[in-house]
């Protein structure tokens, strides 16, 4: 299993691996950037049906977390790591410990959080081996309930924001009653975007991998449900996928009505000429890496002083910054995702520059 000529290699400053035969812990740590600080990003724990597989999804993850910090204007890198295993067979108290003392050996280079598979309680474990946890201290929510410092309300919130100005500048809807969304994923995010959308008047169509969980959102929202094949190829007006990423790709694409894809899975784009693929099909897709980021600006306030109404007014400007991305891709005729990447290369590669002459200008003085 190669590293350094994988295709999703990017530059990135770190990649380890870690066994531990007593617990069956498998995992990957891969650190991507650090320009704007320590690199954080969740813990997923998945069972990949390949090495390599995990590989590519740590990977493209922890460059994702690189361009999500940058465009939320938070000073961090971009990190993540997986567990290889299926969550609801083979986790177990000691192998939560022993992810805690894998993240340690980094010694603060990477910062875990919650993701795909793990949860505030999971992470609450790894922090008896390790101080380089996030998002497991009780505060007031960004919504005024009381929060575990599980991050999916914000990011379902901040997906939610971002699904409206997606709706707003591609359909000119402003009232989303009777808007018609498929969510492909009902999880944590995807649940609580749900009920977003039906408290704001959306009709829902949903599908799962877990039968419970879509027929949850079935009895509280009125949902229908549909298979795993139809459901990014409904007659709606927005696409929400929120679960694993890769959905939109050469063959999901061209089946596509919709004319807006706006949802908080990460990496949804097989490969990045998709991004231009969708355009030329007349569909706005709103880069996963913007508009998902609502659960790491909760994190970062929850790190520094976490004021629950400074983190909703964070929380909300993924809106400007996606009606920035919008408007510029509508002028240059460039896709969505090209301007997002755009960004957030200027943003932590300016960073880069400034720490690179600083450097500089004192080994000169010494």
């Amino acid at each position: 299993m190669n590293v350094f000529s994988h295709p999703e290699f990017d530059n990135h400053e770190h990649v380890s691996f870690f066994c531990d035969p007593k617990t069956g812990l498998k995992a990957i740590i891969a650190v991507h950037n650090t320009s704007r600080g320590p690199a954080l990003g969740g813990c997923r724990m998945f069972p990949y049906a390949t090495d390599e597989e995990a590989l590519r999804d740590v990977l493209r993850l922890s460059r994702g977390m690189t361009y999500k910090s940058a465009l939320a204007n938070l000073d961090l890198g971009g990190g993540k790591s997986v567990i290889i295993g299926d969550p609801r067979k083979f986790k177990t108290e000691e192998l939560m410990e022993a992810m805690g003392r894998f993240i340690e050996q980094l010694n603060g280079l990477y910062i875990a959080a919650e993701d795909s598979g793990t949860s505030v309680a999971d992470l609450q474990i790894m922090g008896r081996n390790t101080k380089h946890v996030a998002g497991i201290a009780s505060h007031p929510g960004f919504d005024g309930k009381p929060s575990n410092g599980d991050p999916s309300p914000a990011t379902a919130y901040g997906t939610f924001v971002g699904l409206k100005a997606a709706v707003k500048h591609k359909l000119g809807i402003t009232d989303l009653t009777g808007l018609k969304v498929a969510i492909q994923g009902i999880g944590n995010v995807g649940y609580r975007l749900a009920r977003h959308l039906h408290e704001a008047g959306a009709q829902l169509w949903v599908y799962d991998i877990h039968q419970d969980q879509m027929d949850r959102a079935v009895e509280e929202f009125g949902a229908i449900p549909v298979s795993a094949d139809d459901i990014l190829s409904l007659p709606v007006d927005v696409i929400a996928p929120c679960a694993l990423g890769a959905v939109l790709n050469d063959q999901s694409i061209p089946k596509i009505q919709a004319k807006v894809i706006a949802g908080a899975a990460n990496n949804q784009l097989e490969h990045p000429y998709h991004d231009e693929v969708l355009m030329n099909q007349g569909i706005l897709y709103t880069p996963d890496f913007v508009i998902n980021a609502g659960g790491i600006i909760d994190v970062f306030h929850e790190r520094t002083d976490h004021d629950a109404d400074k983190v909703r007014a964070h929380v909300e400007s993924i809106g400007e910054t996606l009606e920035e991305i919008f408007t510029r891709s509508d002028r240059d005729q460039r896709p969505t995702g090209v301007i997002a990447n755009e960004l957030a290369e200027e943003r932590f590669e300016h960073i880069s520059a400034q720490k690179e002459q600083a450097t500089h200008q004192f080994a000169k003085a010494g």
